[in-house]
């Protein structure tokens, strides 16, 4: 069972893997409509969110998700158009072996550092999973943990107090747990063949083989829901949240490209056939080098030239689906949820209609979202001015994004 991956976002550096563990069926949480990881809360299932704030981490490349087997079709229901950019794998029966199914399945990708993450905590941050990556050393895990607060009692036999256990250097472990990749991965590998199946994390494993494990400052939000309680306390605290009014901005991009010898013009990542070309460093795609803009306006992130100067060669004949996905990447690392994208295409020739179909599966794939949040439209200029002398091509584009919080006053 795998999903589709030639959508995920390319690697910066450092080829920082992820496994999120989402096999469970939840019994603890006593839900009837399903394993708890799929369950809604403040209006998104709770693996929908763990799998955005790691697509949104700039450092991560490939995402594995270790799923029921039974759960392909909640999966695909919950997360919707990021499963396009995750592997989904039939995970196993226990947690540690659908660990090891998750790390074999990034054994060609070869990643030098993963994480391991629990689907059952949310409220991960971008901060703690910083914190993990730069604490994992080429010979040691890295271990998110708080310091425990509460009194700790040992029971008895009879069910009275035993004895009080002294707190001093106890910690309660979080995940993502971060390790060297083919050390864990040949960890679990020898747990598996040495019969041992009872460990309850990978820190667990990383002691029985004696590798060391930093401590790295864990975070007070990054609980895990277990009980029918958690699940119901984090739907409340997320509700409350969207009590406040959001930040909604709207950025809008023009781009115009003149007209060579050619047989082809790229038009929203589509080659339509013509009898002349775009002319441009890159593919010239007035389509996408607008929508480029209209995205990096929505976070102050500059223009297209700011981050792909034409100066530079090796954007000469570049792919502008480049642009669009850097620039959504962005947006996501900034906090933003793309809600739409408009395009208008002002031109004599060619026809843009029977292509619009493709056009817009394209942009749904590059941005990450539905195909009903995308509109792809033409017009002429009415046979005025340059594009009236079928000269060029010329694109309006506006972007819609979402950020959390309030307005700033």
């Amino acid at each position: 069972m795998t999903g589709a991956t030639e959508n995920q976002a390319p690697d910066p550096g450092g080829k920082v893997a992820v496994v999120i563990v989402a096999a469970g069926r939840g019994a603890r949480a006593g839900q009837t409509d399903g394993p708890k990881q799929y369950q809604r809360i403040g209006g998104r299932a709770v693996i929908a969110r763990v799998i955005d704030i790691f697509l949104a981490h700039p450092l991560i490349g490939r995402i594995v998700v270790a799923i029921h087997t039974e759960d392909r079709e909640l999966f695909q229901q919950a997360v919707g158009t990021d499963a396009d950019r995750v592997t989904a794998i039939a995970g196993g029966a226990t947690r540690q072996d659908s660990v090891r199914l998750g790390l074999q399945a990034l054994r060609s990708y070869a990643p030098d550092k993963v994480l391991i993450h629990d689907a059952a905590r949310p409220f991960v941050d971008m901060d703690l999973i910083d914190r993990t990556i730069a604490a994992i050393g080429e010979r040691e895990g890295a271990l998110p943990a708080l310091p425990v607060a509460d009194t700790l009692k040992r029971e008895s036999e009879t069910g009275m107090v035993g004895e009080t256990v002294p707190r001093s250097g106890l910690h309660t472990a979080q995940t993502p747990q971060g390790f060297p990749f083919l050390a864990i991965m040949t960890m679990h590998e020898q747990a598996y063949n040495s019969g041992k199946s009872d460990f309850t994390d990978d820190a667990s494993i990383a002691e029985w083989m004696q590798m060391p494990v930093k401590l790295v400052p864990g975070s007070p939000d990054n609980v895990k829901l277990t009980w029918a309680r958690d699940i119901a306390m984090a739907h409340q605290r997320l509700s409350s949240e969207r009590t406040h009014f959001p930040d909604i901005r709207t950025g809008n991009g023009y781009d115009v490209h003149a007209f060579e010898p050619g047989d082809h013009v790229t038009l929203c990542g589509v080659a339509i056939p013509h009898d002349r070309k775009l002319s441009g460093h890159s593919d010239a795609d007035v389509g996408l080098h607008a929508l480029t803009d209209a995205l990096l306006a929505t976070c102050g992130a500059g223009d297209i030239g700011t981050h792909f100067p034409p100066s530079d060669p090796q954007w000469k004949g570049a792919a502008s689906r480049i642009f669009v996905e850097h620039a959504a990447r962005l947006v996501r690392e900034r906090g933003g949820r793309i809600a739409n994208a408009d395009i208008t295409l002002i031109c004599e020739a060619p026809r843009v209609g029977p292509h619009r179909e493709a056009m817009t599966s394209v942009l749904s794939q590059m941005l990450g979202i539905s195909a009903e949040r995308i509109s792809v439209k033409a017009t002429t200029n009415e046979k005025l001015g340059f594009v009236g002398r079928e000269e060029g091509i010329a694109a309006i584009a506006t972007a819609s994004v979402v950020f959390p919080g309030e307005v700033p006053e």
